[in-house]
């Protein structure tokens, strides 16, 4: 960081002090990794809706939910900059490495959230932009500041976050919500749990060092890894769910019992795995696996109504 004195110093105060961050800085601060799957999902919500939405209308849709969970993470990091800078996975993180000032990230943060919600209730429709304001609230208040520290039911409960963008991107064309919209978010929203403590099995360490209430840390290895099955099971069935409730065609549930199926085994693997296993390879790779498993649920997903829409097309011609 630099100090800027001369005008900026006023007598009897601590210098003016500004970041040097850059724009790489700012960007990292909005979790691009998350941002890229928040506006994947999102895509696919708008795709498999009903109806048609204006080109134009339907990228600044995109635009603003992606600005909006880029506000959630700044949000996140504002407020997790203790602990992160204590867990090596977080540790490099614009504000703990001292690139991005607290305060700066917290403006950052709202000024975001602000306009995303704003231009979506403005340019698409307020049952999106309500959607969107509610998840960057779940997501920086219920989930970062209460059940995070709180619960070892922490991602649970807070995984909800993080499935509401197909069902925004489903509302900004539908003006709506819906039984396939509910869908789509219960397909991440299972997913969650064993994805996260497949991560959290193998960052014990870091969890345990700042004292964040993950399930391994409070309930030990055996009960994570009991549940992250029964997750994973829930997470294949609700993955093939669109099949069944007639939004997706009986090939696209065939590929997703495939996929949901390479889902419980690895976590059948990662069960077996003794406790105390330095390495955790199982459990890396269950953790690998399962995002996977969600980009190839939701692009099957996409690709299976194109299809259909295709198939409809050609024998409308016949």
């Amino acid at each position: 960081m630099a100090l800027i004195e001369g005008d900026n110093t006023v007598a009897g105060m601590e210098p003016l002090r500004i970041s040097e961050a850059t724009f790489k800085d700012y960007f990292a601060l909005l979790k691009p990794r998350v941002m890229s799957l928040v506006v994947f999902t999102a895509v696919a919500g708008m795709v498999l809706a009903p109806g048609h939405i204006n080109p134009v209308i339907g990228f600044i849709a995109i635009l603003c939910i992606a600005v909006g969970a880029g506000a959630s993470g700044a949000l996140n990091m504002w407020y997790d900059a203790d602990i992160d800078a204590v867990m090596t996975r977080t540790a490099s993180r614009p504000i703990p490495s001292g690139r991005i000032l607290p305060g700066e990230a917290l403006a950052f943060g709202i000024i975001l959230s602000g306009f995303s919600v704003a231009v979506l209730g403005l340019a698409v429709n307020v049952l999106a932009a309500g959607l969107l304001a509610f998840t960057i609230f779940f997501y920086a208040v219920i989930y970062t500041m209460w059940l995070k520290r709180w619960t070892p039911q922490n991602i649970v409960i807070g995984g909800a976050a993080g499935a509401f963008p197909p069902m925004i991107g489903w509302a900004a064309v539908t003006d709506g919500v819906s039984i396939e919209s509910i869908t789509l978010f219960l397909i991440i929203f299972l997913w969650t749990p064993a994805h996260f403590w497949a991560l959290a099995l193998f960052k014990m360490r870091d969890y345990g060092a700042v004292g964040v209430p993950m399930l391994p840390n409070v309930s030990g290895e055996k009960v994570t890894k009991d549940q992250i099955l029964v997750y994973s099971v829930l997470s294949a069935l609700s993955g093939v769910a669109p099949s069944f409730l007639g939004f997706a065609s009986p090939v696209y549930g065939v590929v997703a019992g495939l996929l949901g199926a390479g889902f419980v085994w690895y976590s059948i693997l990662c069960r077996r795995m003794p406790d105390g296993d330095p390495a955790m390879k199982p459990a890396k790779k269950l953790f690998a696996y399962s995002i996977v498993y969600l980009f190839a649920i939701f692009s099957c997903l996409m690709l299976d109504h194109f299809a259909s829409g295709l198939f409809q097309a050609m024998s409308g011609r016949i």
